[in-house]
């Protein structure tokens, strides 16, 4: 069975609106687009190349799937990392409106996203399907239990308004720290693994 995985840039605060530029998400008149950018570094772009030497195929939620759409099928290099692997394997976008998608080897998800979804990870053999931004999707895989591995990029910076990742009124979940390292900008790479519900206890005195 194939491993989900969520990769994301996010804030102090949570917030994961619009990493990458200006103008690539402004909804919800969200004025801080390109948080992210003044922090990349060569350490980021070695872990975002072991990321993208992984996968066996993407699931995207439809922005960020139009936002990857745009750009990446400009990238003709084969040897980039990250264009020839978004390029050349398949991508599943979870879209009840996309009907005639341009993007090669790509497929629109619009049934019932849990089965959906569960039948995608039974029928991949080995390696990743990976989830790269795309918060609404995100957090509605969070709430079934769904993904499996989660690689937070928590960047040194808070904006005080955007869409969060994590949401109020989400599933209670405990997690395993797996992996840590942190950029020279200050970047802390984290890897999660989901272990079930958290347990719960007191500080209080025995009386």
């Amino acid at each position: 069975m194939g491993k989900l995985t969520l990769t994301t840039f996010v804030t102090l605060d949570g917030v994961m609106q619009a990493p990458g530029g200006p103008d690539e998400d402004r909804s919800g008149g969200f004025e801080h687009g390109g948080w992210m950018v003044p922090f990349a570094d060569d350490d980021f772009g070695q872990f975002i190349t072991e990321v993208f030497g992984r996968p066996a195929a993407f699931l995207l939620g439809r922005r960020t799937y139009d936002i990857f759409a745009g750009y990446w099928p400009k990238v003709t290099d084969e040897n980039d990392p990250v264009a020839g692997k978004l390029n050349g394997l398949p991508k599943y976008v979870v879209s009840s409106t996309l009907k005639d998608p341009r993007w090669q080897h790509t497929t629109v998800i619009d049934g019932d996203l849990v089965t959906e979804v569960t039948r995608l990870k039974e029928r991949t053999r080995g390696g990743e399907i990976q989830i790269h931004g795309s918060g609404r999707l995100a957090q509605s895989l969070m709430a079934h239990g769904l993904i499996d591995e989660y690689n937070l990029l928590v960047h040194p910076v808070v904006l005080g308004a955007g869409f969060r990742l994590l949401p109020e009124g989400g599933l209670p979940t405990a997690f395993e720290l797996t992996a840590a390292r942190t950029t020279s900008t200050g970047v802390a790479i984290n890897t999660y693994h989901p272990t079930g519900r958290p347990d719960h206890g007191t500080f209080a005195l025995d009386e």
